[in-house]
């Protein structure tokens, strides 16, 4: 991950430590928790839906009330390529584990988020760290995702407000794009997002542009299957606009969803201790 990280200007050891720490945290965060799909009835039925009601039914979609994946990720560079594999577990819309399994480099480092709290572990330095809130809109695992976008339902359906701006067809089915404008005062890093949903509840892209109204990030669906028995979004990819040729690709291999998850898997114990 091609990040620093900073806790406490005092403890320059623990700065350096934890940016290893951060470096292998949190890709899969976003496989455990963000991508549990949800087969819906599709909004045909309604003359004109409405936007908010949209993405809440994409965002559902999205996530289940639990899951248990494993996901590939490949970070594509100009002049270099790398790709690791991991385990993902979700409990509803806010908590997470991903734990690294390989490559072997790699393996056993692992993330742990619980609503607004986000811890990484590094077993070559056996040391669990806490994520300030200023790092999570950093780059995750050298990748083009983010801390952040683990959290992206919650805040583009809390913070933003909606509109449909286009329609259209995507697979056989009705697509909305949806204008998502900042509310007054929210705590946003995104000037605005636009959100393209299908009516079936597929989450098909997103758009995100900075405070100046540049686009500067895109993801994209790239493939529906059906995982777990109900139609998912298996493959994802996440493009940084200004850097041509920058890539991250997120392919849910396996995916089981509404299982029953015991409790000690959301533990900073666990965490560092693994029993799953």
């Amino acid at each position: 991950m091609q990040f620093g990280m900073h806790i406490d200007r005092t403890d320059g050891r623990a700065q350096r430590r934890t940016a290893g720490a951060d470096r292998r945290g949190f890709c899969a965060l976003l496989a455990a928790g963000a991508f549990a799909a949800v087969a819906l009835p599709p909004l045909t039925a309604l003359a004109a839906p409405e936007a908010t009601a949209l993405l809440q039914r994409a965002y559902d979609n999205w996530r289940s009330k639990s899951s248990k994946t494993t996901t590939r990720m490949t970070i594509h560079r100009p002049t270099w390529e790398r790709t690791l594999t991991m385990k993902g577990y979700s409990r509803g819309m806010r908590d997470a584990l991903v734990r690294f399994v390989a490559p072997p480099r790699d393996a056993g480092n692992a993330t742990l988020k619980l609503g607004n709290r986000t811890w990484v572990f590094n077993p070559k330095l056996n040391q669990v760290v806490k994520l300030p809130a200023s790092l999570l809109g950093q780059s995750w695992m050298g990748s083009d995702f983010s801390y952040n976008d683990l959290s992206r339902a919650d805040d583009v359906l809390r913070n933003y407000t909606h509109r449909i701006i286009a329609t259209g067809s995507a697979g056989g089915h009705k697509s909305y794009t949806i204008e998502a404008m900042p509310k007054a005062g929210a705590p946003v890093v995104w000037g605005k997002q636009v959100v393209k949903v299908r009516d079936d509840g597929i989450l098909l892209g997103v758009t995100y542009y900075d405070q100046d109204m540049k686009p500067v990030r895109e993801m994209t669906t790239d493939r529906i299957r059906t995982l777990g028995g109900r139609p998912y979004p298996a493959v994802l990819t996440m493009k940084n606009l200004a850097e041509p040729g920058k890539w991250t690709r997120l392919e849910t291999r396996e995916a089981q969803f509404d299982i029953p998850l015991p409790d000690y898997l959301f533990t900073r114990s666990n965490l560092s201790n693994p029993r799953d």
